[in-house]
């Protein structure tokens, strides 16, 4: 069989597997060893697996992953995004759509806290989306907001998924988190922008707050805003260390987990069950994120060795004569279809041994192209038939909220992340400038 053959069946057996429900890792996983064992007999084989899993041990930036992951759900299972809620719900009432601006903020500071856009919609659902609909705000406005907004776990940091595709793609954490930070607000700027317009052109879709419940001391406003605070004051504490130079990304990740576990102390709510499920959960995500960047190693690793990546670079180059933009935009297209029945982690692990190699030999750079891929699963999480979003959504949504009214509620927030990912892709130092200006420093 020539290479270009086995490739594709490689590809191919891997796909299949998938279909079939294995776990990601295993389907990826098995197709690599396999393939070792064919190509390269016993030895081959067995060094594939071995290497990645050694390589993957020496990554020293991989110990940021356990600590942002247990930093999250300390300051969610103590229910200080409880306090944030309450923040946003008494200084945005007065506003039309303020609660709904207030749960963009309030879901900027959920992926800041947590970097998964899972603890975003588990939170929203069950604390923003119940208040705005008693408060008589559209139903369907207030779900494409939750929905919108929680995705933006995946970009601003700590983001778990740069994290994957920092391994995968050997490019810094650090970089590739500083990176999402602007298109991050970015886009939380824009949705804000158009909820504030919407409102302001429909006011029964996001009514103003009744005046009692905005009635409230002073004091308790101050005492509610220094609570709101708090996540702000962590996310300080571990970033601004390491933007100074004064930490690694490492050292940044304990002073984050840390300030987060002395914080819910302080609060008299770091009780042994919110410890103990605490830590299980960072257990699992992380042994999860692990097993599937092992797996990501060993495909690349038989992937490279047959010059795969080079073949399909000149299919698109000479035999079809694309441009580097073109083939560039096909890839995003190629992210967006398979988010319709896939998670951006088995994403990322699918494709990038292929389009990782390919965007650095078309001459892009890879932390930004990290970006674009982070944007681009937002959009794939939102987008029917099987966005991964829209399932969790309606699974977690009250009975009045239906699957049409999860569908519609998503158009106008996809087309808000179309806009933000053409204004990164035209403009690349929305991504690049905050990475290139510390790191220089």
């Amino acid at each position: 069989m020539s290479y270009d053959a086995i490739a594709i069946l490689m590809f191919s057996s891997m796909m299949l597997m998938l279909l079939t429900g294995q776990r990601v890792f295993g389907a990826i996983g098995f197709v690599a060893v396999v393939s070792a064992f064919f190509l390269w007999g016993d030895r081959g084989g067995y060094d594939i697996g071995f290497s990645a899993a050694m390589k993957l041990m020496k990554w020293y930036p991989l110990l940021t992953l356990p600590m942002f992951i247990f930093m999250g759900y300390i300051l969610s299972n103590s229910r200080i995004a409880d306090d944030l809620y309450k923040m946003f719900h008494v200084w945005m009432g007065g506003l039309r759509g303020g609660l709904a601006i207030g749960t963009i903020g309030l879901m900027v500071l959920i992926s800041a806290m947590n970097g998964l856009s899972v603890a975003g919609m588990a939170i929203g659902a069950t604390i923003a989306l119940p208040e705005l609909l008693k408060r008589g705000y559209d139903k369907q406005m207030v779900t494409g907001v939750i929905q919108a907004g929680s995705s933006l776990g995946i970009l601003v940091p700590p983001s778990v998924v740069l994290v994957l595709y920092a391994m995968i793609a050997r490019q810094p954490v650090g970089q590739l988190w500083l990176a999402g930070v602007f298109p991050g607000l970015m886009m939380a700027t824009m949705f804000v922008i158009y909820i504030a317009l919407r409102c302001w052109a429909q006011p029964s879709l996001g009514p103003v707050l009744a005046k009692e419940d905005r009635d409230i001391p002073l004091s308790e406003k101050l005492a509610l805003l220094r609570a709101g605070l708090l996540p702000i004051f962590i996310f300080a504490a571990m970033m601004v260390p390491f933007v100074n130079g004064w930490t690694s990304l490492v050292e940044s990740s304990a002073i984050g987990a840390l300030a987060a576990f002395l914080a819910a102390v302080l609060k008299r709510r770091m009780t042994w069950e919110v410890f103990y499920h605490s830590v299980r959960s960072t257990l699992g995500i992380s042994c999860m994120f692990m097993w599937i960047i092992l797996a990501a190693l060993a495909f690349g690793a038989v992937f490279d060795g047959l010059g795969a990546v080079k073949a399909i670079e000149n299919v698109f180059t000479e035999k079809l004569g694309l441009s580097p933009w073109m083939i560039l935009i096909l890839m995003q297209l190629s992210f967006i279809l398979m988010g319709t029945f896939l998670d951006d982690t088995a994403m990322l692990v699918i494709v990038a041994p292929l389009y990782v190699p390919l965007v650095k030999a078309l001459g892009f750079d890879l932390i930004w192209y990290g970006v674009l891929y982070t944007i681009t699963t937002q959009i794939a999480y939102m987008t029917p038939p099987f966005g991964y979003n829209l399932f969790l959504m309606r699974a977690m949504a009250p009975p009045e909220i239906g699957l049409k009214d999860i569908y519609l509620s998503i158009i106008p927030f996809v087309f808000v992340m179309v806009l933000a990912l053409t204004l990164v892709m035209v403009f690349p130092q929305i991504a690049l400038w905050l990475p290139e200006s510390v790191y220089n420093k």
